[in-house]
């Protein structure tokens, strides 16, 4: 038996880079995988026959996670269409990069209405269904520990909050079998931070190791901690950053 059978994901941001491989990774453990996009209907539909592909059932739901309601719609429809959900990985985010005096209090709004109220939106809508062996697992950034360059205090601010949601539910819901952990990725090569992109020389010199990350690195910790394995492992963040923040 594969390690997520007879289990049911939503995976927010499927659509590409880290949430895509995410889901196609679940998937590949044996898991129904439901993701989220937001406009990239061509790239969730690709997705979702890469999760189908592995003989599970999958679902593309159209949902902006900046909006509360089409976001708890979602959760509800995952698991009406699964009888169920297990398995909640929070991965949509949004980053912007330039001084905090440039930022206008409509892009402030956008980051904090998807990387932190995205997250609890859909974290609260999926408590009614996950029960003993639950999971929600959230998408963070290795700048919670350090911000080793300027322009990121508004994406910083935002996932740094995922710190507090995460150990406090983590504490809240763990009588109930749920876990509630988060991973912060490094430099990983997608498409929004590509290896060969604009500022990936310097990346790299903040590296302990060779090159960039891929997206299966985090997929592969996501699906560990989503398994019978990792059921002791909760209200922690882990770091895969390539060495970044040593």
């Amino acid at each position: 038996m594969k390690n997520l059978s007879n289990k049911t994901a939503l995976v927010t941001g499927g659509s590409r880079g880290i949430g895509a491989a995410i889901a196609k990774r679940l998937a590949k453990e044996g898991a129904n995988v439901a993701i989220t996009y937001s406009a990239s209907k061509e790239k969730a539909h690709e997705v979702l026959k890469a999760i189908e592909a592995c003989g599970v059932k999958g679902i593309a739901i159209q949902a902006d996670s900046a909006d509360a309601s089409a976001l708890k719609a979602a959760v509800d429809q995952t698991a009406k269409e699964f009888n169920g959900l297990n398995i909640l990985v929070n991965n949509a985010g949004v980053a912007s990069y330039k001084p905090m005096e440039e930022f206008s209090l409509e892009e402030y709004d956008h980051a904090m209405n998807v990387n932190v109220k995205g997250v609890f939106v859909g974290s609260q809508a999926a408590l009614k269904y996950l029960g003993e062996g639950g999971r929600i697992i959230n998408i963070g950034t290795c700048m919670v520990d350090k911000v080793a360059f300027p322009g990121a205090t508004v994406y910083s601010m935002s996932k740094t909050a995922l710190v507090g949601l995460t150990k406090a539910l983590a504490r809240e819901v763990g009588k109930k079998g749920i876990t509630v952990n988060l991973v912060h990725p490094g430099p990983i090569n997608t498409d929004m931070n590509p290896a060969d992109g604009p500022s990936a020389d310097f990346q790299r010199t903040l590296l302990a190791v060779d090159d960039f990350g891929e997206t299966e690195d985090i997929a592969a910790m996501v699906a560990f901690l989503a398994g019978e394995q990792a059921k002791n492992i909760t209200g922690t963040g882990i770091t895969i950053d390539g060495g970044t923040n040593i």
